[in-house]
């Protein structure tokens, strides 16, 4: 790990992958030192808002809303891709395979993405259901609230109604909200009754969580675009984290954090699945730049997950026949986070913390 602030962009006789690292811890390190400590006091007393108003709001798309929408239009482009919706599902199975067990290691893989209920591979970078499905039994009880502020095509969403919790889903695209709104239409009693279940989903911007009041969820499960790699939107959707440079996006991920920390309850936990990259044939830790961003905001680290990614692995035909000086990026980090209690000692936490200076 290269400490924050120890080197500069284009110094002479860096290898790539160096420089560009070295950029990223820079760029999520912006704040002065004596902002940061600021900004962390505020987060730990839950009271952060400096950075809310710049942008946009949380705006409710209900049942009615997406009625309209489908009346006129039976499909939408989100990265280039065409998903269908409006049309009534034809569901087979409301559950994973019966051979399914809960994850018990800190290296997950699933042999298929998952396709029970309205789940779909259709949306470009969509996260497995297999991922929220473990982390909602894991880290809530039913009648839990949980938010996804980049809910996408809603797979968090729909594994919360399959398991009898509250849900929140926040996407900056208006499209994609309705992507999830459409995977949300089906009848389903979950085997666990809990009184009043609901599932709303808002179009905002997960740094402006302003209809969220302060320490009311219970567990955070997201999975963020990866600085770049898949644009989501067009060039209509102001503010798109997908559509930003990687140091930019880290900046931004750094304010999400600090949204995640203020609407969490103490002592809970907030999930985020990311990976890395590829430029000029060297790697690009995007997760590790994340995983400062949320430590630097009060988190600490409960879990570093390895999710193996299978799509990689089982379409080994694209590669066949070419030689590469690199290995194929085949895995993922799902970081969990856990939101110390208001006065916990946590001397003994100081090296799952934020352990670089100011």
């Amino acid at each position: 790990m290269v400490p924050l602030g120890t080197c500069r962009p284009n110094k002479p006789n860096d290898q790539a992958g160096e420089t560009c690292f070295s950029y990223i811890i820079i760029s999520i390190n912006a704040l002065t030192r004596s902002q940061a400590q600021s900004r962390r006091m505020s987060l730990q007393q839950g009271s952060v808002t400096d950075a809310r108003p710049s942008y946009r709001g949380m705006e409710l798309v209900d049942v009615s809303d997406y009625r309209k929408f489908v009346s006129v239009r039976d499909r939408v482009v989100i990265g280039n891709v065409s998903v269908k919706i409006g049309k009534p599902w034809s569901i087979k199975e409301y559950s994973p395979p019966q051979e399914y067990k809960p994850e018990d290691s800190t290296v997950w893989s699933f042999p298929t993405l998952g396709d029970w209920a309205t789940h779909s591979g259709n949306y470009r970078g969509n996260w497995s259901p297999y991922i929220p499905r473990n982390l909602i039994n894991k880290y809530t009880s039913p009648g839990g609230l949980v938010l996804d502020q980049m809910c996408g095509s809603g797979t968090t969403l729909v594994e919360c109604k399959l398991l009898g919790r509250n849900g929140i889903g926040v996407d900056i695209n208006p499209d994609a909200v309705m992507v999830a709104r459409d995977r949300l239409n089906f009848d389903y009693l979950p085997l666990e009754r809990t009184d009043n279940v609901s599932i709303r989903t808002y179009m905002g911007d997960a740094r402006n969580m302003d209809k969220i009041k302060n320490e009311t969820i219970d567990l955070v499960a997201t999975h963020p675009p990866y600085a770049g790699i898949i644009h989501y939107t067009g060039q209509y959707v102001p503010d798109d984290l997908s559509r930003l440079k990687l140091p930019e996006y880290l900046a931004a991920m750094r304010v999400v954090a600090a949204e995640s920390y203020r609407v969490l309850k103490p002592d809970h936990y907030c999930a985020v699945l990311i990976g890395d990259t590829r430029k000029a044939r060297h790697y690009i830790p995007i997760s590790i730049g994340v995983l400062q961003a949320f430590l630097s905001v009060g988190y600490t680290l409960k879990e570093d997950i390895i999710h193996l990614q299978q799509r990689a692995m089982r379409n080994p035909q694209k590669w066949r026949g070419r030689s590469f000086d690199f290995y194929l990026l085949g895995h993922s980090h799902i970081y969990v986070f856990r939101k110390p209690k208001i006065g916990e000692d946590l001397s003994k936490l100081k090296h799952s913390r934020m352990w670089w200076s100011g």
